[in-house]
């Protein structure tokens, strides 16, 4: 098939749009997207100057989606003096796995002459995820783990280096999977949460002035094409699955979802152009309705809390008693 926007052989075909584009275009219309959500959720906001740049903290993994952010980023705003990027990358203690993305962060960051800080649980939290995994004294997947202690190692550093937005690599399928995983549950508390936490254009969310607020640049763009974007490109990429990966019920709506864009190519991009309008409506009522809970700090770490110790404490704590 040749490119819809030239006569060039195409490498792609966006089903939900009906284009088949060839390489060029297709780099075009990945880095469209990321920029026009930069744009339009107002990551650089009109006070940034090469006086007061914006500090961006992006989580790199060294998976497709945190490489392929990280690369758009940096071709972007490599000379725009306003904008200042630190990639930071966590080493959960995974035997066999995390060193191998590692690399593929290090090899990046150094091919783009980018900032790069590693942070790891052993330092940390004096823990490695292999040892939590086989202790378990919560009974509890090893995702949920790793996911408080992700978020706190990301918002801690992402706030010791100043940052003034925290940038996440999710694609649209990540997003579209959160969007049914909230609906299913019918948390609509939570729907308000995910508009205000990363969803909202910061114009439009209410934030607290003790979170670095997080954005996902990436949202727009559908799995496969950030996979191909990578591969493309030859970006140093590390492309194994977590061997601890268990999250059952996303794992599900993954292949619901898969089988309905099969089926009805567009579902995913209708999916969120829904569910940021509801989102969006939720947030301006759980807004006027009862106040948040005040944060205190952890009697342990310090950390903004609702409870006496915060949850990362709590299972740092149940880990080590074993």
């Amino acid at each position: 098939m040749d490119c819809t926007k030239c006569d060039r052989e195409a490498v792609m075909h966006a089903a939900y749009s009906g284009t088949h584009l060839c390489d060029t275009h297709f780099f075009e219309s990945v880095e469209r997207r990321v920029r026009r959500r930069v744009r339009e959720d107002d990551l650089l906001p009109r006070d940034a100057t090469p006086e007061n740049p914006q500090t961006w903290v992006v989580g790199l993994s060294g998976g497709k989606d945190s490489v392929v952010l990280t690369k758009i980023l940096h071709d972007t705003f490599a000379d725009d003096p306003r904008v200042e990027l630190v990639c930071l990358t966590i080493h959960e203690g995974i035997e066999g796995y995390r060193d191998a993305s590692v690399d593929a962060c290090e090899d990046l960051t150094a091919d783009l002459d980018v900032r790069h800080e590693l942070v790891t649980y052993r330092d940390e939290f004096d823990l490695e995820m292999d040892d939590v995994v086989e202790d378990d004294p919560e009974n509890m997947a090893p995702c949920a783990y790793c996911g408080v202690f992700r978020r706190d190692i990301l918002a801690r550093y992402a706030d010791e280096y100043d940052a003034d937005k925290l940038l996440t690599g999710h694609n649209l399928d990540d997003e579209a999977e959160t969007a049914l995983m909230n609906i299913f549950e019918g948390n609509v508390e939570q729907v308000a949460k995910h508009f205000d936490a990363s969803l909202g254009g910061f114009d439009e969310r209410e934030t607290r002035e003790e979170m670095v607020p997080r954005a996902k640049p990436l949202r727009d763009v559908p799995e496969k094409e950030v996979a191909l974007y990578a591969q493309l490109q030859d970006l140093p990429v590390h492309m194994a699955e977590c061997p601890h990966s268990s999250e059952a019920f996303r794992g599900e709506i993954q292949d619901l979802l898969l089988s309905l864009e099969e089926n009805h190519p567009g579902t995913r991009h209708s999916i969120m152009a829904g569910y940021e309008e509801l989102a969006g409506l939720a947030a301006e009522k759980y807004r006027g309705g009862e106040p948040e809970s005040e944060l205190d700090s952890c009697a342990e770490c310090g950390a903004p809390t609702t409870r006496d110790v915060c949850r990362k404490c709590a299972l740092v704590d149940a880990v080590q008693s074993v």
